[in-house]
């Protein structure tokens, strides 16, 4: 069971390190592509200030020479450009390209834009006769809205493997539920053959001797195994819930289990003054019950001080098992309701998740450890809506 544990574990860690590695990778090379794209556009503008440095100039004679300038500083289509003179000012509005026209006429947004380009590049400088000129410039829109998209696409990728990860766990829940409801449905008609036989042979024995104490002991038993068949027939199926006084169910369990279990056991049973009418399945809410009972007297080693206790608090119902057994770890205490998970060598790990999915399930209600402490015992806890 260690060995199947750790390998589950090692499993889960590769798994976790595969999908870190995947979403890493993803954003990774969604930065080198912005990162790629960033510096085509600075390309471009250099490749463009070059461009307005020749347009400049008056030597240039050969047309074709100069139509190609022209192309090459008309190409940015995309890129915010301002050109300046040697002490910074803004020379004119043929000396911009790509500024919004809100921008262009507002003298302070225009300077704000202007002081936004200095601080995002080195500008280039354009050598001329006449004086220095310099090109500001800033990413485009597009480079902007791409500078989210690692995260955005990072974001995405998380999103899409936690879906997988929750739909493969509600399935493999669901496959696991439908196979409990077999296991337990299939118990109950291999009960019921020997059980029905056994009813057979109470009669004979009655027959023999009408006043036997054996055949009156024989017959509780066979009524407690019919109790249980009906139990396991009832998981997972629609059980039918009625409303029962839920102070009569807890004590006739009480009463059953008080004489069976450890007299070096304290039981004690504390119910409210007037009836507590709720909807339940009696046959289920039992089986509950008991579970309980037997996991308080189990983690007491058949010796200590077991508390019921039943109240009414804010519109719900609660139901307190409180031990003075061996308590649990935090860790335990929040596995103790999963399927498998036990603390005793040759415990199943069923009760307690058959427990949670009675009261959780078909009752719409909640079982809880309201309280637990190692060394001091425990306290498991009931909820049920009144209403």
């Amino acid at each position: 069971m260690l060995q199947k544990n750790l390998l589950s574990k090692l499993n889960n860690w590769i798994i976790f390190i595969l999908f870190t590695l995947v979403i890493g990778g993803v954003v990774a090379a969604s930065y080198f592509l912005i990162d790629y794209l960033r510096k085509e556009e600075i390309k471009r503008i250099e490749l463009f200030a070059t461009a307005m440095k020749y347009q400049q100039e008056t030597f240039i004679e050969d047309p074709v020479a100069l139509d190609l300038i022209l192309q090459i500083s008309e190409s940015n289509t995309s890129v915010p450009v301002i050109i300046t003179d040697s002490k910074g000012r803004i020379i004119g509005p043929e000396f911009m390209r790509n500024i919004p026209e809100e921008v262009m006429k507002s003298p302070e947004k225009l300077q704000r834009t202007l002081g936004e380009m200095k601080s995002a590049y080195q500008p280039f400088e354009i050598k001329l006769p006449g004086g220095n000129q310099y090109v500001y410039f800033n990413n485009s829109q597009l480079l902007n809205d791409l500078r989210y998209s690692p995260l955005f696409l990072g974001l995405l990728v998380l999103a899409y493997i936690i879906f997988s990860f929750w739909f493969l766990r509600t399935i493999k829940k669901t496959d696991e539920g439908f196979l409990w409801a077999g296991l337990a449905k299939e118990t109950a008609h291999q009960i019921g053959t020997p059980l029905s036989s056994m009813i057979g042979w109470v009669e004979i024995l009655r027959m023999e001797n009408e006043n036997s104490v054996g055949v009156a002991e024989i017959e509780k038993d066979i009524k407690r195994l019919k109790t249980i068949s009906e139990r396991f027939s009832k998981i997972g199926s629609v059980p039918e819930l009625n409303d029962l006084n839920l102070n009569e169910t807890v004590q006739q369990n009480y009463d059953y289990l008080r004489s069976r279990i450890s007299r070096k056991v304290d039981f004690k049973l504390s119910l409210p003054t007037g009836e507590i009418l709720i909807p339940h399945n009696r046959i289920l809410m039992s089986w509950v019950i008991e579970n309980l009972v037997k996991n308080a007297v189990d983690a007491m080693k058949g010796s200590g001080k077991l508390d019921i206790s039943v109240y009414e608090k804010n519109a719900n119902i609660f139901i307190d098992f409180k031990d003075t057994g061996s308590g649990m770890t935090s860790r335990n205490a929040a596995r103790a309701f999963k399927p498998g998970f036990s603390t005793k060598k040759r415990g199943w790990g069923l009760g307690l998740s058959l427990a949670k999915r009675v009261i959780s399930e078909y009752h719409k209600g909640d079982i809880r450890i309201a309280q637990t402490e190692v060394g001091k015992g425990s306290t498991f806890r009931i909820i049920l809506k009144s209403d």
